[in-house]
Parts: structure tokens; C-alpha cells; sequence
């Protein structure tokens, strides 16, 4: 199923958010419907954290207060995405399976008194998460108001209990087969790790110095395995009474440790969390990073935004609020990405409670209220979008992206803490987003031979499959960027030996590297073409490409930093230092240039984002929002869905929806 069968059922795309009646009474909820039907909501997810009221005791189930909400919500013509509650277990939960609550690689267990405080590997834990999922479905499966499952939320939190280990060796069997093999892999001959017995393996808890990195990434595969095990556990349950599409939210890169490419293909359709990391012009950025993503793990397929907020940044220590505008012009970046909606945590600001001060579609100052009113606006805005459901965003250019890179770098033990994947994996993005240019994401074993240009900017853990896949890559025609410190270690974590990166990919590259040098903090280097490097650098040599760039200092003085190769009939470029920003985006330009990649609207200032949306009979919508304050003339006149006229001139922070084929 795809978010077309949403759609269909709202009858355009989606527009509401997390709805928690049980915090409030029955004036409110009163005013909950007036205020509903005017900001456009047409779907509610009921249920997120409902556990203690629908279960108030093992195997009684209280139905009722949520038969009457449901009701409510479909008679005031809003559809249902119902959540399965196993995120948050009540209190009996914990008191009856103390075991099943969550362990600290210290050793420490804890207690109840928040969210997700429970071990996923628990069986007691599973069993009653099967059971209230299968529940929710028998009962609620038809329900003329269901437009969406939503099992768990933002999974999962790590655990080191003995459920976990058990649960550990068993797949490390399945994995390796055999002790003499788990050794060989986790190269226990070092630091005396040589284990005799499968009982002697334990997750990697707390201990004196480094963890043995195989172990820690072999931990961090099986738990994502976990996560995409539980979750078909109670799809398979809902599905055992219910037709509708079932999904989980996917959340921040480095909130989850999941495999995203895994999990979203047993997932019916994508569906994400977003909450900027930093104001300004960079939350836009987030907004297009995520939005890409969600549509890459779909694989193109409409996705849908499952929650934003209406006035949430995170900015380090604290939480800041959105610019006036931000409202809609985040909304619109998502939609114009590919997703088939957007909707909020949460519609009303709770008064009391541990998300007191998360923010909400009706703000504690109620709906008189500049939040209110963008929100309104905002819903208006969706709810003239509807011919848009089902159509797909296309792009020219993917960055790679692998779980397995990110576990790698999080391993202990390497030569410098400044390799941050997720980091380098968004600065890359930014770069592309910056020149106007959409982008996909790809596993770098995936097929990208469609792509003109692919980005790898942190592919430490390299398989030998995904080399080979990107040397016929560059054979074929294809433009690679490969940047430092990639392919170094196989996907035992095995260093490569004979020079990095894995030898098919230097064959596609033309250079072999010998040594890696990290660099003072705070040291720069500067580059024969007057760029400058940070945080890393490498002695390399060429083996058929040519040097663009070489270092002008010390002992790497004149040896290659930037560097192309042409392979078969496509091009291999290799950068052996972290640029600074200004440097890379120029980078990043040439190599679209010689990709024969442009922006989607060319000549519009680097403040305005322009995206482009298809349906399958050919007819395409370009989004166009600002992000800077000056009014920008468009190059003709079109009509434009948001104001259902034609507009020549889009305003400064404006934003438009026009109709080109």
C-alpha cells in the first residue's frame, strides 16, 4: 500500500497531529471540533501513549473512552491514524516484569517513569505488545474512521540486560555460524578475547577501556534487526484484522539506531519525525534533508510527515521557536519532497505532563494566537494541494548513505573523534541543497546507474559488494566523489590491507592511499588551489588519475589532496581532506557542472528552493519557497494553487505551488 490509499480516504492530502483528548475534558474536546474544522484537520493520531488507560490491568482492556473519541473525530470529518501504545508500558507493566525493564551498559537498571522504559528483547515485553496490537486491530480494524495504523513510536531504546544477551547470541550464531568464526570476525586473538563458549559472549557493557569494535558493531546490527523483527510482529498482528496501512515513524538519523533501508521496506509507507537541529535558513535545510531521505527509503514512493512542530528548534541546550512563516514554509518544503501531507506533535499543548513545553498546533495562549493563525493558514494551503496526492519527486544526484558506515565511526578506538558520520553526511546535502539541487539518498549497494552524479562523504566501512557496485558505476558513465577516510575497513570491520580504499574502488579512483594523518584541532592547511583543509588529511598516491589540488606544507607537500580519474566512460574524484565550507560547495559545483546537473529553476537567488513535482500522466507542479526577505519576479507568469490565481512575482519569505504541464 502507498499513501494514495490515505489520500484517497481524506479525499486530498493529510493535515492534523498527535491528539491526546485523554488529557483534556469535554468542553474542550467541544472545542477541539470547532477548532479542527478550522484549520483543515482531516486526520488525528490517537493513541500514542494510551497504554494505562486502554490496558488498565494485564488482559482488561478499557475500550470504550476511545470508541467514543473515534466517533467523535470521524462524525466531525476527521480520519484516524491509530497508534499501538508500546512505546510508554504503564506502571502494572513494570511492577509485574521488572526484568523486562531496560539495563544500562553499566549495569544499571531502570525504573519506571518515563517513555521507553522497557527492553525490546523482553519477552514478556513483546508478548504484551502482540497482544494490545492485536487487540487495537479486532477491534477497531474496520472502523469507518481508520485511515492509518501506527504501530510503536520512535523505536527503540538500547538495552544490555541478560533478555538482550541471550537474544545476542542467538543471532550471532545465525550470523556467524560458529564460535571459531565470531572470533576470526571480532579478531579476539588481540587483548586475549578468544571465546571458548557461546554463554562467555555478552552485549558490550560497560568495561575498563575500549570495546572490541567488532563486537560493538555486530551489537548494533542485532539491535536493529530487533527493532525491524518487533515491528513486523505487531504489523503481523494488525494485519491479521485490518486492511489498512501500517507504519512506524522514523525519527532523527542518529536518534535511532535502526536500518533505515530495512525497516522502511516492511513499512507500508514511510513516515518520518522532523525537528530542525538549528534556526534559520539552516532549520530549512533540515527540512530538505529529512524530506529527501524519507522519500529515498520509500524508494520514490509519496511518504507522509508525521510529525513537525509549530514552534520547536533544537539549538544545543535549549529549544527555540520557529520565525513567523516558518510554519508554512516548512510544511510546503515536505510536501514539495515528495510527502502526502504533514502533520504535528501535537494538536494541543498539554498543561502538565513531561511535554508540557513541546510546542502544539493550539498553543497554551489558545487559538487567539499567532501560532493558531499560521496553522490555519497553513492548513488552508494543504487543503488546496489535493491534486497533488500520488505524485513523485525525481532526482539526478544521490549521496550514499549506510547504517553500517555510521556504526563503524561510533565504534571505540579510532584515530580521531571529528569523523562524524551523520555530520558529514548532512554537510553534503547542504552543499547540493545550497545549488538548488534535489537529491536522493542511496545504499551504496543499490543500482545508482540513473544517478549523473553520487556523493560518498563517509563510507568508513566499505563491503566489497558496495565497491564493485561503484566501480561498474564510474565504468559506466557515472561521476563519483569519494571523501577521506572512506572504505578503510571491511564489513568485519577488518582494516583493508595493501592501501585504502577497498581495491575496486581505487581501480575507479586511480589512487591508492598509504597513510592517513588527522589533523591538529583547530589546525588548517591550505591546498594548491587556494582551499583549505581541517581535521584531516592523507598521503595518497596516483595510479592513472590526476591531481587538481596538492597540499603546499610539511611532510604531504606537493602530494595530491583533490584528485580525478577517468574510467571507463565515467569519472572517479577523490578528496583526502575535510574543506572548508565555502571550498567543498565550490567543489561540490564543478562536479555538477561536469555532471551536466542543474537546479531544478536556474538563475533564482540561492534563498529560494525550487522543487518539482510529477504525476504518472505527465502533469508536474513547482514549488517554490523563500527564505530570504526580498520579493524574487519569476521568469512567466503561472497559476498558483495557494492563492488560486496567477502569480509573476513570488514575495520575499512567500511561498507558491504553480501549475507548469
Amino acid at each position: 500500500m502507498t499513501t494514495r490509499s490515505i489520500t484517497d480516504r481524506l479525499g486530498g492530502l493529510a493535515f492534523g497531529g498527535d491528539y491526546n483528548p485523554e488529557q483534556w475534558d469535554e468542553p474542550v474536546w467541544k472545542e477541539d471540533d470547532e477548532l479542527m474544522r478550522r484549520a483543515r484537520v482531516n486526520l488525528a493520531t490517537v493513541g500514542v501513549f494510551s497504554w494505562a488507560l486502554l490496558e488498565p490491568e494485564e488482559g482488561h482492556y478499557d475500550f470504550a473512552w476511545l470508541d467514543a473519541h473515534l466517533e467523535r473525530l470521524h462524525a466531525n470529518g476527521v480520519a484516524v491514524d491509530l497508534a499501538t501504545p508500546t512505546a510508554s508500558p504503564p506502571p502494572w507493566f513494570t511492577l509485574a516484569h521488572p526484568d523486562a525493564l531496560m539495563v544500562r551498559p553499566d549495569g544499571t537498571r531502570l525504573v519506571h517513569g518515563s517513555r521507553d522504559t522497557y527492553c525490546l528483547t523482553a519477552p514478556a515485553y513483546r508478548d504484551s505488545a502482540r497482544r494490545i496490537a492485536g487487540a487495537l486491530a479486532e477491534r477497531y480494524g474496520d472502523h469507518p474512521a481508520l485511515a492509518l495504523w501506527h504501530v510503536h513510536n520512535e523505536y527503540a531504546t538500547l538495552c544490555y540486560c541478560d533478555h538482550t544477551a541471550a537474544s545476542f547470541r542467538v543471532w550471532l550464531r545465525a550470523r556467524h555460524g560458529s564460535l571459531d568464526a565470531l572470533n576470526e570476525a571480532w579478531g579476539t586473538a588481540f587483548w586475549s578475547q578468544r571465546y571458548t563458549s557461546w554463554e562467555q559472549v555478552l552485549p558490550p557493557r560497560a568495561t575498563n577501556w575500549h570495546k572490541n569494535p567488532g563486537q560493538e558493531l555486530d551489537f548494533r546490527r542485532f539491535w536493529a534487526d530487533e527493532v525491524t523483527a518487533a515491528y513486523r510482529e505487531q504489523r503481523d498482528a494488525i494485519r491479521a484484522h485490518s486492511d489498512r496501512p501500517v507504519t512506524t515513524n522514523l525519527m532523527l538519523p542518529a536518534y535511532q539506531n535502526i536500518d533505515v533501508w530495512a525497516l522502511a521496506r516492511e513499512l507500508d509507507v514511510v513516515t518520518i519525525d522532523q525537528y530542525p537541529g538549528a534556526p534559520g535558513l539552516s532549520a530549512a535545510a533540515d527540512v530538505a534533508f529529512h524530506a529527501d531521505r524519507a522519500r529515498s527509503l520509500g524508494g520514490g514512493r509519496p511518504w507522509l510527515l508525521m510529525e513537525q512542530g509549530t514552534s520547536t528548534v533544537y539549538d544545543g541546550d535549549r529549544v527555540l521557536a520557529k520565525d513567523p512563516g516558518d510554519i508554512l514554509r516548512h510544511t510546503l518544503g515536505h510536501i514539495a519532497r515528495g510527502s502526502d501531507g504533514a502533520l504535528f506533535f501535537q494538536w494541543r499543548q498539554s498543561r502538565a505532563g513531561a511535554e508540557t513545553w513541546h510546542s502544539a498546533m493550539v498553543p497554551h495562549a489558545g487559538p487567539d494566537s499567532r501560532i493558531f493563525r499560521e496553522v490555519t493558514t497553513t492548513g488552508e494551503a494543504v487543503a488546496r494541494l489535493g491534486e497533488l496526492a500520488g505524485s513523485t519527486v525525481s532526482a539526478q544526484v544521490a549521496v550514499l548513505h549506510d547504517p553500517d558506515a555510521w556504526w563503524a565511526l561510533d565504534v571505540d578506538g579510532l584515530p580521531s573523534a571529528e569523523l562524524d558520520y551523520h555530520a558529514t553526511l548532512g554537510r553534503a546535502h547542504r552543499a547540493l541543497w545550497d545549488a538548488g539541487v534535489t537529491v536522493d539518498f542511496a545504499h551504496p549497494a543499490h543500482e545508482v546507474g540513473r544517478y549523473r552524479l553520487v556523493v560518498a562523504p563517509a563510507l568508513f566501512l566499505l563491503s566489497d559488494r558496495a565497491a564493485e557496485n561503484l566501480r561498474r558505476y564510474v565504468a559506466g558513465g557515472g561521476t563519483l566523489l569519494v571523501q577521506h577516510a572512506s572504505g578503510y575497513v571491511d564489513e568485519r570491520l577488518h582494516a583493508r590491507l595493501g592501501g585504502y580504499p577497498a581495491a575496486p574502488l581505487r581501480e575507479a579512483l586511480g589512487i591508492r592511499v598509504e597513510e592517513y594523518r588527522p589533523l591538529r584541532r583547530s589546525e588548517m592547511i591550505t591546498l594548491s588551489d587556494g582551499t583549505q583543509g581541517t581535521a584531516w588529511s592523507e598521503s595518497l598516491r596516483t595510479e592513472g588519475a590526476e591531481t587538481l589540488a596538492a597540499y603546499t606544507h610539511g611532510m604531504l607537500n606537493g602530494s595530491p589532496a583533490l584528485t580525478r580519474h577517468h574510467f571507463g566512460t565515467g569519472q572517479g574524484w577523490y578528496l583526502s581532506t575535510h574543506l572548508t565550507d565555502a571550498g567543498y560547495g565550490a567543489l561540490v559545483a564543478r562536479l555538477l557542472d561536469e555532471a551536466g546537473v542543474g537546479p531544478a529553476l536556474p538563475g533564482l537567488p540561492p534563498q529560494v528552493e525550487a522543487v518539482t513535482r510529477h504525476a504518472p500522466d505527465g502533469r508536474r507542479w513547482r514549488f517554490l519557497i523563500s527564505h530570504g526577505p526580498e520579493p524574487v519576479p519569476l521568469p512567466e507568469p503561472a497559476h498558483d494553487l495557494l492563492t488560486g490565481g496567477t502569480v509573476s512575482e513570488l514575495p520575499g519569505g512567500g511561498c507558491a505551488v504553480l501549475r507548469i504541464a
